[in-house]
C-alpha cells in the first residue's frame, strides 16, 4: 500500500512540475498589476479581471448589490442594449460575462485566438458605456425578485439561508448573495453606480491570463483598457468568525422532509501550516460521499438520510464547519442527535488508521483531475497567490499529506474542540 501511495505521488509530482503559471506584474497608470500567466497550446485566449475583496462582502445594508451590479455588465452596452451587443459577441465567438462571489468580481473573456483583437475592443466598449439605465436595472430587479420567490419553496435553500443567518449574524455572511426581496427592490441606480465605480479600480486589480498568446502581446492590448480605470484605494478584508452560540431555529413548511442544515466555526488561517491536515479531516469526517463517517453512520447503518456531508470551508477571510441531511421528519431528532454525537466522538477519538489510508489513496490519486485544464491550472495558481501561498503549495501539500501519520492527524482534530459548537436549522412540518 505503501509503494502504491508512493508511485501515486511521483506521477503526480512530475506533473505538478509540467505547470507553468508564473506572476508577473503590468505597470498601469504607475500602479503594478499582479498578473498571474499560463501559455495555453489550443487556440484560444481567456482572461479574468479579478477585483479583490470587493464581491457581495460590500453590499453592507444592500443584500444582493454585487449580484446586480455584476448582472447589469452583463447587459450589453448603453448604445447597442442587451442583445444587440450579444448579437456582436456571438458573431465572433467570444464571451464576456461578469460573476460576483463573496470576496472576488469577476469580469471574464474569452475568444478564439483570431477573433482577440475584437475581444479587447468589445470589453472596452462594455466598460467605457456599460448599460447602467432604469430599464436595465428594473428588469433584474424583476428577475431577482422571481427567482426568490420561487425560492421560498426550495427548502434546501430556505434551510441553508437560515443557517447562514445563525452563525454569522451581523457579518455580511448573513445573507445569501441574492439578498432578499426588499433588498433587491429598494435598490437604486446610484447604488450599482456607485458600486461599480468603487469596485472597477487599479488598486484591487488581479490578471488571470492563459491561452495562445504571449505575456508581453496582452499586456499591449489590455493597457490601453486599464489606462482609463480609476487607481482606487486598496480594500481591506476583514476577517468573519463564525458563532459558537449553539443555535437551533426551526421553519415550519408544507413538507414532507426535514431538511436540516448545521454549522459551527472552525478556527483556522489558509495560510496555516496545518491546512492540509484539516483536508483529511473533513475527507474522512463528511466531504467523501461513500466512506465519510456521516454517511455510513447516517445512511449506511440507520437509513436516516439519502445523503449526508459535512466539510470544512478555508477561505481568505472566514473558515466553518458545516453540513446538511435530508430525513423523515419522524426521524429528525435521532438524526440531529447523531450528527452532534459523530463530531464529539470524531474530535475525542480521531480517525482511524484504515480511514487515514483511504484518505491519502484518494487525495493523492485524484490530484492529476484537479489539472487536466487550463482553466484549472489556472485557477489554482490565483487561489494560491490570492491566499499569499506560493504557487508550489499543493506539491508540498501533497508531500505533507503523503508524510502525514495518524498520531498526527488526530492531535489536529483534538485541538479544534470548536467544531462541536453546532447550530441548526430545520425547514419542517409541524403538523406532521
Amino acid at each position: 500500500m505503501k509503494l502504491y501511495i508512493k508511485i501515486l505521488f511521483l506521477t503526480i509530482f512530475l506533473q505538478g512540475s509540467l505547470m507553468s503559471a508564473i506572476i508577473k506584474k503590468i505597470e498601469v497608470n504607475n500602479h503594478e498589476i499582479t498578473t498571474i500567466f499560463e501559455k495555453g497550446t489550443l487556440p484560444v485566449i481567456n482572461f479574468q479581471l479579478v477585483f479583490q475583496n470587493s464581491g457581495y462582502i460590500k453590499d453592507l445594508d444592500k443584500a444582493g448589490l454585487a449580484n446586480i451590479a455584476s448582472s447589469i455588465l452583463n447587459e450589453g452596452t448603453k448604445k447597442l442594449g442587451s442583445t444587440k451587443f450579444a448579437d456582436l459577441l456571438e458573431s465572433k465567438a467570444i464571451t464576456i460575462h461578469t460573476t460576483s462571489g463573496f470576496e472576488t468580481f469577476v469580469i471574464e473573456v474569452s475568444a478564439l485566438k483570431s477573433e482577440s483583437k475584437f475581444a479587447f475592443e468589445y470589453l472596452a466598449m462594455l466598460l467605457n458605456d456599460p448599460n447602467i439605465t432604469k430599464n436595465s436595472l428594473e428588469k433584474l430587479q424583476n428577475i431577482m425578485v422571481s427567482s426568490l420567490k420561487r425560492k421560498e419553496s426550495d427548502f434546501d435553500f430556505v434551510a441553508k439561508n437560515e443557517l447562514r443567518k445563525l452563525i454569522f449574524k451581523g457579518t455580511p455572511l448573513e445573507n445569501s448573495s441574492l439578498g432578499d426581496i426588499k433588498s433587491v427592490e429598494s435598490i437604486k441606480l446610484d447604488d450599482v453606480k456607485k458600486f461599480l465605480n468603487d469596485t472597477i479600480t487599479l488598486s484591487n486589480l488581479i490578471l488571470v491570463v492563459g491561452g495562445d498568446i504571449e505575456l508581453d502581446e496582452f499586456e499591449n492590448s489590455i493597457k490601453p483598457i486599464l489606462t482609463s480605470f480609476k487607481t482606487g484605494k486598496v480594500k481591506e478584508l476583514n476577517n468573519i468568525v463564525a458563532k459558537n452560540t449553539k443555535e437551533y431555529k426551526e421553519i415550519n413548511k408544507e413538507t414532507e422532509q426535514a431538511y436540516i442544515y448545521f454549522g459551527s466555526p472552525f478556527n483556522i488561517d489558509p495560510k496555516d501550516s496545518n491546512v492540509y491536515k484539516a483536508k483529511v479531516a473533513s475527507f474522512i469526517l463528511g466531504s467523501s460521499g461513500f466512506g465519510s463517517r456521516f454517511l455510513e453512520e447516517i445512511r449506511v447503518k440507520r437509513g436516516l438520510a439519502y445523503s449526508a456531508h459535512g466539510s470544512i470551508s478555508i477561505n481568505k477571510s472566514h473558515s466553518y464547519f458545516t453540513g446538511y441531511l435530508q430525513t423523515k421528519i419522524d426521524n429528525s431528532d435521532e438524526a440531529i442527535a447523531l450528527v452532534k454525537s459523530l463530531v464529539s466522538d470524531f474530535v475525542n477519538d480521531g480517525a482511524t488508521g484504515e480511514e487515514l489510508t483511504s484518505a491519502k489513496m484518494f487525495l493523492l490519486g485524484s490530484e492529476p483531475l484537479r489539472t487536466e485544464t487550463l482553466s484549472q491550472r489556472l485557477g489554482r495558481a490565483f487561489t494560491l497567490y490570492y491566499r499569499g501561498l506560493p504557487l508550489n503549495y499543493n506539491e508540498l501539500e501533497l508531500q505533507a499529506i503523503q508524510d502525514l501519520t495518524l498520531e498526527d492527524l488526530n492531535e489536529f482534530i483534538k485541538s479544534h474542540k470548536e467544531i462541536n459548537d453546532l447550530s441548526f436549522a430545520i425547514v419542517t412540518n409541524k403538523g406532521k
